[in-house]
């Protein structure tokens, strides 16, 4: 290697010139020291867009602690992807308290932390702080999609800066507003990162419904300026803001969050309810197959549908009857059939 060396975007011994090409009219390059001999154009090459001046020295520590899941670890390779101004480190054990987190940034010299808690092995919290003064906020991870998972049709280039789409009650509340301010320092890339590249072309999506912010990433098409979903996704809901980092006093605490412990108790309590209800109607009717029934000597119901005859008045005939008629003897017609048949005349 050479002893100097070039340094971005400065004018030191070792940077070059800008290249200069010239072109005449009459495709003929000569050099003649009388300017008056023919009119040139020149063409300057810009120096690219990447020279410029790094100024904004954002690095971001993206790492967890150990007991994750496989789907805690594609998000977090899938947000080291997204964001070139980020940082790996190893997990870190849980025993560790979590003020050792801000020294861990301090020998990575990153000034914002991404760090993932896994708690239980089913629980996945996140927290965000500004190394090493605060503020920081938890949040529980929840519904979390990767990029493999999720397998959408958007893309982008990789390194590409993005734009950071925010929901308007993020300015209502105060907050939220700190909250912004927080998303804005950790995911948005530096201009002019070494890792980074010149272009715009994905959107970061910062959505609040039901008391929860819901993240999405979607890709920008250049012909009709719409969206596509790109992926990851996943849903954050805050638990506390805290004025220290990874500590400190509480300057807001969530009053609609629900631990996923109590979640799990009164699911746990409602199924209970439901088999002791079950028990209560088995005993009841094992009571009344045990019990001694009440032998009844008569039906009280069986002169229910007795009614009385109405009484009819009674008729005294002071004459005689008249004489019935004697009774011919007339066979039907099938018996005389039968009759016919068997004399044979039929």
């Amino acid at each position: 290697m050479s002893a100097l060396k070039r340094k971005r975007g400065g004018k030191g011994p070792g940077a070059k010139t800008k290249k200069k090409v010239k072109f005449e009219e009459n495709g003929e390059s000569e050099r003649n020291d009388n300017v008056n001999q023919g009119q040139t154009n020149e063409i300057h090459i810009p120096a690219p867009v990447s020279a410029g001046k790094w100024t904004n020295k954002e690095r971001v520590l993206v790492f967890s602690s150990r007991g994750i899941n496989f789907r805690t670890r594609h998000l977090m390779q899938d947000l080291r992807t997204m964001m070139p101004h980020s940082k790996a480190d190893t997990k870190m054990d849980r025993k560790d308290k979590l003020f050792v987190v801000n020294e861990v940034c301090e020998i990575k010299n990153c000034n914002k932390c991404i760090y993932f808690e896994a708690k239980k092995k089913q629980d996945l919290y996140m927290w965000i702080s500004n190394v090493p003064h605060g503020p920081s906020a938890k949040f529980l991870v929840q519904n979390v999609h990767t990029l493999a998972e999720l397998k959408m049709t958007g893309n982008c280039l990789k390194g590409s800066r993005p734009l950071l789409s925010f929901d308007p009650q993020f300015d209502k509340d105060p907050h939220y507003s700190l909250l912004k301010e927080l998303f804005i320092q950790t995911f948005s890339t530096p201009r002019y990162h070494p890792k980074s590249q010149p272009f715009v072309d994905h959107v970061f999506t910062f959505t609040i419904a039901d008391n929860r912010i819901w993240f999405r990433n979607y890709q920008i098409i250049e012909e009709d300026a719409s969206l596509v979903e790109i992926g990851p996704r996943f849903v954050l809901n805050l638990i506390k803001i805290f004025q220290g980092s990874f500590g400190g006093p509480t300057l807001y605490e969530n009053p609609h969050f629900q631990s996923p412990n109590m979640q799990r108790r009164m699911v746990r309590m409602a199924l209970a309810a439901k088999q002791r209800e079950r028990q209560m109607v088995r005993e009841v009717q094992k009571a009344k197959r045990t019990e001694k029934k009440e032998e009844l000597k008569g039906d009280v119901t069986d002169d229910v549908f007795d009614t009385p005859l109405p009484e009819k008045p009674v008729q005294i005939e002071l004459e005689a009857p008249a004489p019935k008629p004697p009774k011919k003897g007339k066979l039907t017609e099938l018996r005389r059939k039968t009759r016919l048949k068997r004399k044979g005349l039929r």
